[in-house]
């Protein structure tokens, strides 16, 4: 959408908690330069609502029913390379924002700074910016170290030890020895800085690392 072009910021919001979607919608309604045009509960809801409205900007939260918010940015952003879309989201979590990023997602916010953030975060994405919570940054900031992105598998056994596994009865669901799971959580615990593997599955659920 071009910045000078005429009315009000056409606005689609996603997220399954009716109560989330009516508080963004109050803060449209009160915002004379916004206008919402759609809402949608699910990821699927919101790939057929966009087609309908091709709305300015999306918001999009990212775990729902039927169909995630992750996936419906993919889709969508398939459609239509040019759509503007900001994961609106409670998680903190540097792996949750690299993710929604990497999909295309052009703004990150999270849900308890929307009521401050989220109506000039609006705005700023449909002129063309890129604007980024406070909070979130900093998390970005905190974790963004060469060398500590876990692999696809150490992230599987890193969820298997979430789940109460043993290193042995990890081995066993992975089809590989012990001693190769044993390498992969003292790769896990050095990447992370953790003393064990609680901690270690405490700060991967703390950064996001196993989330959606």
């Amino acid at each position: 959408m071009d910045e000078g072009s005429a009315g009000p910021v056409r606005v689609m919001v996603v997220d399954d908690h009716p109560l989330m979607r009516d508080g963004i919608a109050a803060m449209i309604a009160c915002h004379g330069q916004l206008a919402l045009v759609a809402e949608a509960e699910n990821g699927l809801q919101a790939i057929e609502l966009y087609r309908q409205h091709a709305p300015d900007v999306v918001l999009m939260d990212l775990q729902m029913p039927v169909m995630s918010g992750t996936d419906a940015i993919a889709a969508i952003l398939q459609a239509d390379p040019a759509a503007r879309i900001i994961a609106l989201t409670t998680y903190s979590g540097d792996a949750q924002v690299m993710r929604a990023l990497r999909l295309g997602a052009v703004s990150y916010l999270l849900k308890n700074t929307a009521r401050t953030e989220l109506l000039e975060c609006v705005l700023n994405v449909h002129a063309g910016g890129r604007p980024m919570s406070a909070d979130v940054a900093r998390q970005l900031a905190a974790f963004r170290h060469p060398g500590d992105a876990l692999t696809p598998r150490e992230v599987e056994v890193l969820r298997l030890v979430a789940n109460g596994n043993s290193n042995r009865r990890a081995s066993l669901l992975l089809g590989v020895t012990e001693d190769t799971v044993k390498g992969h959580m003292k790769n896990i615990l050095s990447k992370l800085a953790a003393n064990d593997r609680t901690h270690a599955v405490t700060i991967a659920l703390n950064r996001g690392i196993l989330g959606v």
